[in-house]
């Protein structure tokens, strides 16, 4: 009985470390963020509020809390009060499987450092991850606006188009790892990342996964400029910001799963020949646990910084090319990938030789070349009909 008590105390502080800690990076996600594009933009930023603008996400908190909350008075109140909390959920229980570091001894018990251990965590990753999506189409319809109608069709367009690629674009690491599990796939990359032996499949997972929490260039259901603020438009206070805390949840767990898969999660991100040297041995998580969460959060804030890039510098493509791009170009590259993966790890099988291992990013690169060179000849040749 004690150490049943203990296991759902120790289930109990980690969910409540792991909610805050949430809570507290999607509050600062939002500075972060802010802050890396004035420095692109050559912009300022957020400084007024506490050094270096530090206490902004305090003050945005407390004006949505106090912000006065409204509701069509047509809107179907039930569906329109449960869809941004059919938002927000999914993008929080989504961290249970993510293992942020090895398994660390205190208070002489082995404490480790995820909440739950399941051999089909990429399963969960993407069944959880789809429902999402079901918040953003109800907010659409409920709010019984044509405006916030069209943001939620256009989110349920993109959520299947890019939903096929993501899932597709994870079979080459379910091959690599042999295994679904998310501990096994973050220790199976502990003598090369998998972003090196398939960088192709790397780039469609980042790719779909930024269509996937509508972040630019994919940001279609909130296209301001054409469907005012797209399927929240009737949304305000606190309702609208779990529309806002999903969005930036998700940006942080989207980024530690793709640590985990292409990136070696907590494994430490230097060579073993530094690694190996006497007075640097410390470095390697086998000798120091608790560099695993730190290694994670390095790894991390630069996922998230190149997502803020890329919302800087592209441009919103229009929807329709948004969905070929989906259908005609991610998905057969998704499928080629695979296909490549699989006949690499089957010939170094064959032949007992891991050079065949090699080929595969060689081969891919070769492949994903070809959409790239179709894509700028489509582009160049419509600039060349409107001259």
């Amino acid at each position: 009985m004690i150490s049943d008590w203990t296991l759902w105390l120790e289930w109990f502080i980690k969910s409540v470390i792991l909610i805050f800690a949430l809570l507290g990076g999607f509050a600062y996600l939002t500075w972060y963020e802010r802050r890396a594009l004035a420095r692109i933009q050559t912009r300022i930023g957020p400084n007024r509020a506490g050094p270096f603008g530090l206490l902004q996400p305090i003050a945005d908190a407390v004006k949505l809390i106090f912000k006065e909350e409204l509701t069509p008075a047509k809107a179907y109140k039930f569906v329109f009060f449960l869809a941004p909390i059919l938002t927000v959920v999914p993008s929080i229980i989504i961290a249970a499987v993510i293992p942020w570091g090895r398994s660390i001894n205190l208070f002489g018990r082995e404490i480790t450092l995820y909440l739950a251990d399941i051999n089909v965590g990429i399963l969960y990753f993407m069944s959880i991850a789809a429902i999402s999506v079901y918040g953003i189409v109800l907010a659409g319809w409920s709010s019984n606006s044509k405006y916030a109608m069209l943001g939620g069709l256009r989110a349920t367009a993109q959520m299947i188009s890019y939903e096929l690629s993501l899932g597709i674009a994870l079979v080459p690491v379910i091959l690599l790892a042999d295994s679904m599990r998310m501990i096994d796939i973050v220790e199976a990359q502990s003598s090369a990342w998998f972003v090196l032996i398939q960088p192709v499949g790397a780039l469609i997972f980042w790719i779909a996964t930024l269509a996937e929490i509508n972040r630019a260039p994919f940001d279609m259901p909130e296209a301001e400029q054409e469907l005012t603020a797209g399927f929240h438009s009737e949304y305000s206070g606190m309702k609208f910001a779990l529309f806002f805390m999903a969005e930036y949840q998700k940006m942080i767990i989207v980024c530690a799963i793709i640590a985990i898969f292409f990136f070696g999660g907590y494994l430490e991100p230097f060579p073993s020949f530094i690694t190996n040297i006497s007075w640097l041995s410390w470095l390697k998580v086998d000798n120091s646990p608790l560099l695993g969460p730190v290694y994670m959060f390095i790894k991390v804030v630069v996922l998230l910084f190149a997502m803020i890039w890329v919302r800087a510098t592209w441009p919103r493509i229009r929807y329709d090319r948004l969905m070929e791009f989906g259908w005609k170009i991610l998905v057969p590259l998704s499928l080629v990938i695979v296909f490549i993966t699989a006949t690499g790890i089957l010939l170094a099988a064959e032949f007992n030789n891991n050079l065949f291992l090699w080929m595969i990013p060689v081969a891919s690169v070769i492949v994903g070349l070809i959409p790239v060179a179709m894509v700028y000849r489509s582009l160049r040749r419509i600039s060349y009909e409107r001259a």
